[in-house]
């Protein structure tokens, strides 16, 4: 499978987001799964990278060309894609990917969160969407969902559309076995 990661492009992180996703990146190359991200050399992109890297696994990184200066992107990519624009950036890792991962970031992270539940909301994919919940990083926001959903902001299905782990073989677990062969009965909620 080809797996999209969104996370944190910046080092100044605590190193256990940064451990656990060279650790999550290494377990994907070892189950024979691509890595498509934003082709970031430092934070969590680069940490997964790394982690592909010394399992020997298929790197996609994905970047507007305007990136590319000394230092910022993986060098050691299998691909790398250069768009114009951040929007085509995140509309060709959208579609080259079979699954999504979400690893602690700042607002671009959480943006991107945010399109790919949105658009599987509205029946556009079925692509399964995995948070990595390390240290809690995400329980607000799942928090936040929960808030949504009590106030008739959000379907109670949409709870089922996204699924938080702590340990990445879990992760990896449900994506590998994910049906994605038809809208799910949450999603036709929505249309």
């Amino acid at each position: 499978m080809k797996i999209c990661l969104y996370g944190a492009s910046s080092d100044e992180i605590d190193r256990v987001y940064i451990s656990r996703t060279e650790t999550l990146g290494e377990k994907m190359g070892e189950r024979g799964h691509a890595l498509i991200f934003g082709g970031g050399a430092a934070g969590l992109m680069g940490a997964a990278a790394r982690g592909m890297t010394r399992a020997g696994g298929e790197i996609i990184g994905i970047a507007p060309s305007f990136f590319n200066v000394d230092g910022v992107l993986y060098e050691k990519c299998t691909e790398f894609i250069y768009t114009d624009t951040m929007r085509e950036r995140k509309f060709e890792m959208e579609n080259r990917a079979d699954g999504f991962i979400i690893t602690p970031g700042g607002i671009g992270t959480f943006e991107e969160f945010f399109e790919v539940l949105t658009l599987k909301q509205l029946g556009r994919h079925n692509k399964p969407i995995a948070i990595f919940n390390v240290k809690g990083y995400y329980d607000d926001i799942m928090d936040l969902i929960e808030k949504a959903i009590e106030g008739n902001f959000m379907k109670s299905a949409c709870r089922e559309l996204v699924h938080a782990f702590t340990d990445a073989e879990e992760m990896l677990d449900y994506i590998e076995n994910c049906d994605t062969s038809k809208l799910l009965p949450e999603q036709t909620k929505f249309l």
